[in-house]
């Protein structure tokens, strides 16, 4: 399959709705929330419609009225940085707003999730601000000793039962059991976007391990022909249409005089990219 960026954080937006749906209804989700006017947004904003109505699921045990959540793609690994900019982002939407104390501090909660366990983050956040991590069970840590409650979900470490979904987001999946496993899973619910969306990624992401178990079970090449068609063609849609508005924002840019070095900043790509497009 031709390689072409992976649009993770939507798959992770189904797949959390997927982990808590049988709880949604005293949710509200929103998926990249702008902070402001100024290009600042969350990953995530979860707020509790009903205030006390608690949630059951694992993951959501620590919510309360307001939740950030802030994902790393497997590739990504979370660092210091990404912490205090996410512990900015809780302090920019307390204050942001109307009337003062409109949004309470002990209504907020951070919710970290990556693929890595972040030792130096964590080793940082113990020697500097006196943080300590606790193991709550199965990829589910709570970070103590700070005002705003805060949990770190390895979702590797998930289990599989509470969150199939959020868990089977890797790109390490194994041919055999564990796919034959995610098809069997996913045939119960292909009529779902939010699971067709998980899926697609799943299925792009470890590509190669679906083309080895198709080949070795005839029942499921046929069952899985068209997703494992769709999903190609999707992710060399997306890439053209990528690469589409990337050209356009360079282009704009270059038009308002600033330099290759600057766009291929604020476009977050590379300068021979930049001086690609502009030749």
């Amino acid at each position: 399959m031709e390689k072409t960026k992976l649009q993770w954080h939507p798959a992770f937006g189904a797949a959390l709705r997927i982990t808590l749906q049988a709880e949604m209804r005293y949710l509200e989700m929103h998926e990249e929330y702008l902070l402001s006017k100024k290009p600042l947004q969350m990953d995530i904003l979860i707020i509790k419609k009903l205030k006390d109505i608690p949630i059951r699921k694992d993951i959501g045990r620590i919510f309360r009225k307001h939740n950030i959540i802030e994902y790393k793609s497997p590739s990504d690994s979370l660092s210091i940085n990404d912490f205090y900019k996410v512990y900015g982002y809780a302090c920019i939407y307390q204050s942001d707003t109307n009337r003062i104390g409109e949004i309470k501090p002990e209504e907020l909660t951070l919710t970290f999730v990556c693929s890595h366990y972040p030792r130096n983050m964590l080793q940082h956040l113990k020697r500097i601000r006196g943080i300590r991590t606790e193991c709550q069970g199965s990829g589910i840590y709570y970070l103590r000793g700070d005002p705003i409650p805060i949990q770190l979900l390895v979702l590797p470490e998930l289990s599989d039962k509470e969150n199939y979904w959020l868990q089977s987001m890797r790109t390490d999946l194994r041919a055999g059991e564990e796919i034959r496993k995610l098809m069997s899973e996913y045939e119960k619910h292909r009529k779902s976007k939010d699971y067709a969306a998980v899926m697609d990624l799943i299925t792009r992401a470890n590509w190669e391990q679906m083309e080895v178990e198709k080949k070795m079970c005839d029942a499921l090449k046929e069952l899985f022909a068209e997703e494992l068609k769709e999903a190609d063609s999707r992710g060399r849609t997306e890439g053209m249409r990528q690469g589409v508005q990337l050209t356009k924002q360079v282009l704009k840019l270059a038009s308002q005089g600033d330099a290759p070095e600057m766009i291929a900043e604020k476009c977050n790509v590379s300068l021979d990219q930049v001086k690609e497009i502009l030749e």
